[in-house]
């Protein structure tokens, strides 16, 4: 198996030279690559969600550093150590039962038993206080003293009670490890089937003889589309070309090649032909906790066009894209700017220079930002891997998927620092 650092180093140059195309290919190699870290950290006896924790969250500071735009790259992290946490609490949770089970078998001492059902409160309170809790359970129990954790015995039974507690904790070890690896598995396949599970809904939200626009090229929507004209749904679409970089002629070749009727129209000509329209169906670069959406650029011309004319506004995302930030975090960068070429070829560029000044500075400049930001009140619905919801939801639904801890991904200071 290759070195970790030989997987993350790589992986760290495709980001940083753009080489990854779309968040959901972004999102995979990510989860699959955090996969690997976690599968080749070696844990200890003691703290074993924290060394997990700490260890993708040293990955996971470079990753989002590397190509801070790309949100699914941080949404895949922390949705990672979201499920390191929700594992070591299961497991601990297992185990506090355990110890209930014991203290109420265990009819030869009754202060053995009053210890240990102080200890399944305590903590059986502290995992009842949120499913965002700040500390792990298993601090809890490596805190409490073994005279409280364990019933005393004779100096003959030690060696062989320690022995048991040590093998314990190894298959403990080994057993948050395989949930934890098995969990991102899952979440790897909700990733790569976020499409389908998508387009499954289509039928329930596109009508006999609707006219359809979109802005640009998603394949979530290319999927969603087709999968309504696979139910026998008759409709038209509109494709706005998306300037500069004319993704939506893409999108309206792949729409003729499966057969729908489609109508390619320039992003100026939105406002005119917005009136003919019945529904906006559009993609999403990230879904923010207001329920804000980075799209691409020229998508909030089309928000406000739909909302001018009292058309439904639908946003298709997968759960891969949904930030647990706003806009206004520090954390949060929502644009970026693009290669001025995509605009004007060198050639046209270099004669407006103002050469005579000797300054050498442009008269011209050529400003090509990347995204657009769609506030939550111009969105009437986003369509999920997990359903239908209003913007006003999204925060909640957001919170199932992320642990508040996690919200920055930041190590833990060191006690030399």
């Amino acid at each position: 198996m290759p070195d970790t650092q030989v997987l993350v180093n790589d992986f760290l140059n495709k980001l940083k030279k753009r080489k990854i195309e779309g968040s959901q290919a972004t999102a995979r190699q990510t989860a699959e690559l955090l996969r690997s870290v976690i599968s080749q950290q070696r844990v200890p006896y003691t703290n074993q969600a924290g060394a997990l924790i700490d260890a993708v969250k040293a990955v996971g500071e470079q990753l989002i550093a590397a190509n801070p735009v790309e949100l699914a790259v941080g949404n895949i992290v922390r949705r990672v150590l979201h499920i390191i946490r929700e594992e070591d609490l299961s497991l601990t949770t297992a185990a506090i039962g355990g110890l209930n089970l014991s203290a109420v078998s265990d009819d030869e001492n009754d202060d053995d038993r009053d210890g240990d059902s102080t200890l399944s409160a305590a903590a059986v309170a502290a995992a009842a206080r949120s499913t965002l809790r700040p500390p792990s359970l298993q601090t809890l129990l490596e805190d409490t003293p073994v005279s409280a954790a364990v019933p005393q015995t004779s100096s003959s039974g030690g060696d062989s009670e320690g022995k048991s507690k040590s093998a314990d904790k190894s298959s403990r070890s080994r057993k948050l490890k395989h949930d934890v690896i098995e969990a991102v598995n899952e979440l790897i396949q909700d990733i790569v089937t976020c499409h389908e599970q998508i387009a499954e809904q289509a039928v329930e939200h596109i009508h006999q003889n609707e006219v359809i626009l979109t802005l640009g090229s998603s394949r979530t929507v290319l999927e969603f589309l087709f999968a309504a004209k696979e139910k026998k749904r008759s409709f038209r679409v509109f494709v706005a070309e998306g300037a500069p970089r004319y993704q939506g002629h893409l999108l309206a070749k792949e729409l003729v090649a499966r057969g729908l009727q489609t109508t390619l129209i320039t992003d100026s000509a939105v406002f005119a032909m917005i009136s003919r329209v019945n529904m906006v169906i559009v993609g999403a670069h990230a879904v923010m906790a207001n329920g804000g959406v980075i799209a691409p650029v020229g998508m909030n011309l089309v928000a406000l066009a739909a909302q001018k004319h009292a058309v439904p506004f639908v946003v298709l995302a997968g759960s891969h894209k949904l930030c647990p930030l706003y806009p206004h975090n520090p954390e949060v960068l929502l644009n970026e700017l693009r290669s001025p070429s995509e605009l004007l070829d060198f050639g046209e560029f270099s004669d407006c220079m103002d050469f005579g000044s000797g300054s050498g500075s442009p008269l011209l400049h050529v400003v090509n930002p990347a995204f657009d930001y769609v506030p939550p009140k111009l969105v009437s619905l986003f369509i999920t891997d997990t359903g239908g919801h209003n913007p006003s939801y999204m925060y909640r639904l957001i919170a199932d998927y992320y642990s508040a801890d996690d919200l920055v991904v930041q190590r833990r200071a060191t006690a030399g620092n």
